[in-house]
């Protein structure tokens, strides 16, 4: 099956973009792809085996969605792999001259295009970075 990537650097140390990535409190904040999204609610259980979700909605309210799965394994500042649904993703953090790349690898889903999921994720992904160089 072929996987989607996405990609981006943030410049912060590794410690702080890995911390913005499993913190519930920072993902409400970061975790949306366009700005009539956001995510009211956030649970994680970070550990091997341990679930997360994500609430995802709309800010009219018109519609909106969970994001869950379980951490199948942690490399504490260099992984994170985990499944949601029947799909897996993983990403990876590489320390870069300046600040750390972020480079994220999922299944697509079935229903829609994949150059749509790939622009909804790198957005998502994008809003990460600007919101950890602001925390910085």
């Amino acid at each position: 099956m072929m996987k989607i990537n996405v990609e981006t650097r943030v410049d912060a140390p590794v410690e702080k973009v890995w911390q913005a990535y499993i913190d519930p409190e920072a993902i409400k904040q970061w975790n949306t792809a366009s700005p009539d999204w956001h995510t009211p609610t956030a649970a994680v259980d970070f550990r091997e085996g341990g679930p997360f979700s994500f609430r995802m909605e709309a800010k009219d309210g018109s519609m909106g969605f969970d994001f869950a799965g379980v951490y199948t394994q942690i490399v504490p500042y260099e992984l994170i792999e985990y499944q949601f649904g029947e799909r897996e993703a993983r990403i990876e953090f590489t320390p870069a001259e300046k600040g750390v790349d972020v480079r994220l690898e999922f299944d697509p889903d079935g229903q829609y295009p994949v150059e749509h999921q790939k622009n909804g994720w790198q957005a998502i992904l994008d809003n990460f970075a600007r919101y950890v160089e602001a925390q910085s």
